[in-house]
């Protein structure tokens, strides 16, 4: 629809009627999409808080910053809908969507991250501290280490087959890509040209575990 505003101005020739459209927003009276939910998984929904429990553990996330209606039809269906949104406001839908899909896929299968030692000249070193920090050594000849640590329940080892390879698992999506994150993070190049100093660690390879294999 377009609404129209009438301002009147006298003018000393006489009055002249000036018109201005400007556009109404529409908003979608209900949007809605379905999360379909395997067997051998349980979620539980109370006040935006959506509790997932599966084989290999359990994950929880508040979606109460958005308004929505997350709400379980049945066991196997869950059901986000949002009433009176705007364009911009109904993107949020499809995001909780993918995030709990995202926490059914990690207590079903978990998530895996890969990540390759890049070099030119000097080695890089990566010593793992147990299974949750790892501290990156020699990075372009420098003596100071650079010490990350795995977030949640995201672990990290060093993989037997392939040289200069780290591999980071957990059920939290976020957690993992995170800790990635903060390993290529800490041994940036720094002053230097990056087109011509490529070092460093970088993910190469990602996605569910069952997949990966």
């Amino acid at each position: 629809e377009w609404s129209t505003l009438r301002e009147s101005s006298s003018v000393a020739a006489g009055e002249r009627e000036q018109v201005s459209y400007e556009r109404a927003e529409m908003k979608t009276v209900l949007a809605s999409r379905l999360v379909k939910v395997p067997e051998g998984v349980e979620v539980t929904i109370k006040a935006r808080v959506v509790k997932v429990k599966g084989p290999r553990g359990e994950l929880s996330r508040d979606f109460g910053h958005q308004s929505v209606e997350v709400t379980k039809i049945d066991a196997s269906t869950i059901k986000v809908e949002k009433w009176f949104g705007l364009k911009k406001e109904l993107a949020c839908i499809r995001s909780i969507c993918a995030a709990i899909t995202n926490m059914i896929t990690g207590v079903t299968k978990g998530f895996r991250y890969k990540m390759r030692l890049v070099y030119a000249h000097f080695p890089i070193n990566a010593v793992i501290n147990g299974d949750k920090e790892v501290e990156i050594r020699n990075f372009l000849g420098q003596k100071r280490f650079f010490k990350t640590t795995m977030r949640a329940d995201t672990t990290i080892v060093k993989c037997g087959k392939v040289k200069d390879q780290l591999i980071l698992e957990g059920n939290d999506i976020d957690a993992v890509s995170q800790s990635a994150a903060a390993i290529q993070q800490s041994c940036k190049v720094k002053r230097k040209d990056i087109r011509k100093f490529l070092d460093g660690v970088f993910v190469s390879a990602k996605g569910p575990i069952e997949d990966e294999e």
